[in-house]
């Protein structure tokens, strides 16, 4: 008997552990991943095991739990355990200085970050953010990301990507098709960019046009009002089509978190727009078991297209480890030599 197609859906969890009501709902329903947070990571020994009960639940050794760990003021695994990492626009801006460095001391940082994830069993720290940072970007956005030139970004999300993948961590370009022209914050209001296409394409799409090879990809909430006036793009099937057909994107598309403010209806609603308009699966990592449960609801079986996309994403995935310590080490040794310590 073939075991059921899990739901196109990664959800969250409130705790350190799965209760039994849990793990009978990780084992009903069969959601494709988890999504941990802060409040979900305590040491090693505890994020380990959280991993092998959600995998045991739901009956998959390969099941997904993945986190937000991009370095800077997005890493989770910060509560001392770990080394902190530094963010995006660090290493752009010691690129700015000395490209072959900064892609050096990123690659070194990269390595270490990712290895140390893999070795928890966290499958992806949903990193790079390839979006664009200007002057007039919102700081929702500011250090996570390399810079304001296309170029420098997507030089510098190519030495992610291949960094993470050769440690086993599942590289996500983030958040296509791009953040860099929004000036409210996505997770309390809905931006809203006139730009002609046009002018993104020479732009803000750049990165992800360049970096559309990557296994993973994650799907911005904003309103492109020259592609779809009145849905944001991750609930959007125009904005997909462009993704798949403008972008050349045929990666796994993953909607950001979809509990975020800028959309609109109820959470369950959101999880059918996003699947509806083609994405591959939708996120909705807050951590309330009833929340979960209407999510899931909401939730249709990934898609063969999908699973493929999974399966070529999963190919990829290297298994070297490195130390950890001393890599972040040189890295820092690197900061502290070119004045940016």
């Amino acid at each position: 008997m073939m075991a059921p197609t899990p739901l196109a859906l990664f959800v969250g969890m409130p705790g350190h552990s799965l209760s039994p009501s849990e793990v009978a709902f990780f084992r009903e329903t069969n959601p494709f991943g988890l999504f941990l947070f802060k409040r979900n990571l305590d040491n090693p020994e505890q994020i380990r095991r959280l991993v092998e009960q959600f995998r045991e639940a739901v009956g998959r050794a390969d099941a997904p739990v993945y986190i937000d760990q991009e370095g800077g003021r997005v890493q989770r695994l910060d509560n001392g355990n770990w080394p902190l990492f530094r963010s995006l626009g660090s290493f752009g801006a010691l690129a700015r200085k000395d490209l072959d460095l900064g892609k050096h001391a990123l690659r070194l940082s990269s390595l270490a970050m990712g290895s140390m994830m893999s070795a928890l069993g966290l499958g992806s720290g949903t990193t790079p953010v390839v979006d664009l940072a200007r002057s007039g970007t919102h700081d929702v956005i500011g250090q996570r990301a390399f810079g304001d030139d296309p170029d420098l970004v997507s030089a510098m999300g190519r030495v992610v990507i291949d960094a993470m993948l050769e440690v086993g961590s599942m590289p996500i370009i983030k958040h296509i098709p791009g953040y860099g022209r929004v000036t409210v914050d996505p997770h309390f209001d809905c931006p809203v960019v006139d730009a002609a296409i046009e002018d993104m394409m020479a732009t803000d799409f750049q990165p992800f046009l360049a970096l559309r090879d990557s296994p993973w990809a994650m799907v911005a909430h904003l309103i492109f009002t020259q592609i779809d006036a009145a849905r944001p793009a991750s609930v959007s099937p125009l904005v997909h089509d462009l993704i798949r057909r403008d972008l050349g994107y045929d990666g796994v598309l993953i909607t950001d978190c979809l509990t975020m403010e800028a959309l609109s209806g109820t959470w369950p609603e959101r999880v059918r727009a996003a699947l509806d308009a083609g994405y591959d699966i939708a996120l909705h990592s807050q951590g309330d078991l009833a929340a979960s449960e209407a999510a899931a609801k909401a939730a249709s079986p990934l898609t063969q297209a999908s699973i493929d996309r999974i399966a070529r994403a999963q190919a990829l995935l290297g298994n070297r480890r490195v130390d950890v310590a001393a890599l972040h080490a040189q890295v820092e040794q690197i900061f502290r030599e070119n004045g940016l310590a």
